[in-house]
């Protein structure tokens, strides 16, 4: 388990990297995103964390779609703009994250050797949608981030992985500043349109 110590070091500065390239709007964090999700596949396979490692393979494809959608989606080609969702947007991302959850947890209960199925299954399908929502520009987003990032902290301590545990910890303080900092840049957004 410990042989890719070094390498849980480079995608987790990697992974910060990325979080705060993000939280200035800035494409180069999809780089980032790409290289650490990368070894973050290996790693998560190593330790029995099944759902992990798929949804970094998931990651890897979202960096490449965040990147194209930041640069040349939207109307204009130009990029897309900050936006929210409605109450009914996240009654749907919401209840499709815990039906795939629950399916996923008792298929990886009954079928694998799986830590934490149904942990590791909400961690990861709430990811998957709101890696979403990050490359569409969703001030939401951060919000989402805050409770996935708090359970999989838990995860991560029960694997053992205490740099990946820490880089959440420091997650869930970005993920509030990027919240804050999307939101002002949303509403300033908001007042020019109008």
């Amino acid at each position: 388990m410990f042989e890719w110590l070094g390498l849980e070091t480079i995608a987790v500065v990697l992974g910060i990297a990325y979080l705060l390239f993000a939280m200035r709007e800035n494409s180069l964090c999809w780089y980032c995103a790409f290289i650490s999700t990368g070894i973050y596949i290996w790693i998560f396979g190593d330790v029995s964390l099944y759902m992990e490692s798929a949804l970094n393979a998931y990651y890897m494809v979202m960096a490449v779609y965040g990147w194209y959608q930041w640069q040349r989606g939207g109307n204009s080609s130009e990029g897309i703009r900050l936006s929210a969702w409605g109450v009914k947007n996240h009654l749907s991302a919401i209840g499709l994250v815990l039906v795939l959850s629950a399916v996923s947890g008792y298929l990886l209960s009954q079928n694998t050797d799986a830590r934490m199925p149904y942990i590791d299954s909400f961690t990861t399908w709430g990811s998957v949608i709101t890696t979403y929502m990050v490359a569409r520009k969703v001030i939401e987003n951060w919000l989402y981030w805050i409770v996935i990032d708090s359970v999989s902290i838990f995860l991560y301590i029960d694997r053992e992985l205490y740099q990946t545990a820490g880089l959440f910890a420091l997650y869930l303080v970005l993920a509030v500043i990027g919240y804050l900092a999307w939101r002002k840049a949303y509403l300033e957004q908001q007042q020019l349109s109008s």
